[in-house]
């Protein structure tokens, strides 16, 4: 196995998994479960292949395969992975198939379907974070979306064709204008370097445009288009919708992974393309993080439904990742990529236990809980163990990154006010009392309904689903170097695009 080619095993191997489920029978629904578990098991180990062999002294991008796919407009199938993408992948990767074990059971017709497209959406996930072509990620980006579509829209709650109808209108329109700003990049960049280029590489070496308001417009362009995916304030309301209506397997992949595409797309394309545009802005996109971050807590506080509460966690804990991206120093974005993972392992243990005991109830009402911790004390340490991660408790995940981020906001030159941290660190203390009152209200005190009395607690199943992801929640908080030092030099080089880019310029 050639080790550049690793990444594009990594990434046609669920393809092809989805194309084998074709041939299945409807009926073998067990069989089907075990393939594209068995499938998405292969994947993650080639991807731990890859992290083996991962150089994280190395700047620059590795495992690089490039193939000539359009000539004529020098559009190549181009893939690579840095220490900004790799940590991703592993996590894209690793969460895949335990979404596919957590819905064993609770998807329970048309499970071919369900399985193929979750593959299918692997392979859109997977080509986001390794693209090296502009034109290749805006592929995958889009093509992200018809898998979501029909997971959400086929399985999910009474609303769900309304979500869906939602998430994709928002998304296909930041995705439009994302499609402009890189034909008119590609065709810019064809003035310095004598063709039309979406080679990401080729146009890190130009380096940025001269001109400010082709700066900006570039820049404005492409972060709407992310701020939509993440989803920043003000542009969330499809947020708790499509996590609402979704199946539980939806919603973790929708929080661990998709979201952390937009995040994704700020480090890689505006900051390193776009740098004076992006500290110009710097100070704006904070203060929406910030708002962000409040009032994603204080209407998680106000909630009654246990989705509703993680889904508004999602837009608070989001505005910590954008606020560390822009405050542009190495102990900030280095904190923005460790809660990446953080958020996605911490959110999806949160939404896989509010589907585990969904299943046993048939309801996400908090009111209709209490008393439930002798009756089920297995879910219960494990709900505390997820909050207290999403909180940010000191041995947990969610301390690393929030720590980082808040000491590179209060040192940051860009953004240059102390006030960045101050505010954004009330969002810890709201955490607290939102996930903490909602812990109280459904395992302790009397028990409101007699049907919680007959609760059964975890399965071995869903007992190994949250098993790994409390190895890596742990791992994380105690040992964060492990996972710090991948990402560590690449971090490094987008401070160094941001404050010293190349002198040839786009547009004179």
């Amino acid at each position: 196995m050639e080790t550049n080619q690793l990444l594009t095993y990594v990434l046609f191997t669920p393809l092809i998994g989805a194309m084998l489920l074709l041939v299945f029978q409807r009926e073998n629904e067990q069989e089907i479960r075990v393939f594209g578990l068995a499938i998405s098991i292969i994947t993650f180990i080639l991807a731990l292949m890859i992290f083996a062999k991962f150089e994280s002294l190395n700047p620059g991008f590795q495992f690089v395969h490039k193939i000539s796919w359009i000539s004529s407009l020098n559009i190549s199938y181009h893939v690579g992975v840095d220490g900004l993408s790799m940590l991703l992948l592993l996590l894209t990767t690793f969460i895949t198939p335990l979404t596919l074990l957590s819905s064993w059971k609770s998807i329970n017709k048309k499970v071919k379907e369900f399985t193929f497209f979750m593959l299918l959406l692997e392979v859109g996930m997977i080509g986001v974070f390794i693209s090296l072509d502009l034109f290749l990620f805006y592929v995958f980006w889009e093509a992200m979306l018809i898998p979501m579509y029909f997971i959400i829209g086929l399985w999910g709650g009474e609303r769900r064709i309304y979500a869906t109808v939602k998430f994709f209108l928002f998304t296909m329109f930041g995705s439009l204008l994302m499609l402009v700003a890189i034909i008119w990049l590609a065709v810019s960049a064809g003035g310095v370097i004598g063709h039309f280029t979406t080679d990401l590489v080729e146009l890190y070496s130009v380096g940025p445009a001269a001109a400010r308001n082709f700066q900006n417009w570039m820049f404005l362009a492409f972060t709407l288009s992310f701020a939509i995916k993440i989803p920043l304030f003000p542009l969330h309301t499809w947020l708790p919708d499509a996590h609402v209506e979704a199946p539980t397997a939806g919603s973790i992949i929708l929080a661990a992974i998709l979201l952390k595409m937009g995040t994704y797309g700020l480090l890689r394309f505006c900051l390193p393309l776009f740098p004076d545009a992006a500290i110009t802005f710097a100070p704006y996109i904070s203060v929406l993080a910030i708002i962000g971050i409040i009032y994603g807590a204080l209407v998680a506080m106000v909630q009654k439904d246990m989705k509703k509460l993680v889904a508004y966690s999602s837009v608070s804990h989001l505005g910590f990742v954008v606020l560390g991206i822009f405050a542009m120093t190495q102990e900030s974005i280095q904190g923005a990529v460790i809660q990446m993972v953080n958020h996605g392992l911490s959110t999806g243990a949160l939404f896989f236990l509010v589907g585990v005991i969904y299943e046993r109830t048939h309801t996400r009402e908090i009111s209709e809980y209490g008393g439930i911790a002798k009756i089920v004390p297995i879910f219960s340490a494990s709900l505390l163990i997820a909050s207290l991660s999403s909180i940010g408790l000191p041995g947990l995940n969610g301390f690393i990154g929030e720590f980082l981020i808040l000491l590179g906001s209060f040192k940051s030159p860009v953004l240059n006010s102390w006030g960045f941290a101050v505010f954004a660190a009330s969002g810890v203390i709201f955490a607290a009392v939102y996930l903490l009152w909602m812990y109280q209200r459904v395992i302790f005190g009397v028990v409101k309904n007699p049907k919680m009395e007959k609760l059964t607690d975890m399965n071995s199943r869903e007992m190994v689903v949250f098993v790994s992801l409390l190895i890596f929640i742990v791992w994380i908080g105690v040992y964060p170097s492990t996972f710090l030092k991948v990402s560590d030099k690449s971090t490094a080089r987008v401070i160094l695009q941001v404050n010293t880019p190349p002198q040839q310029v786009i547009i004179k």
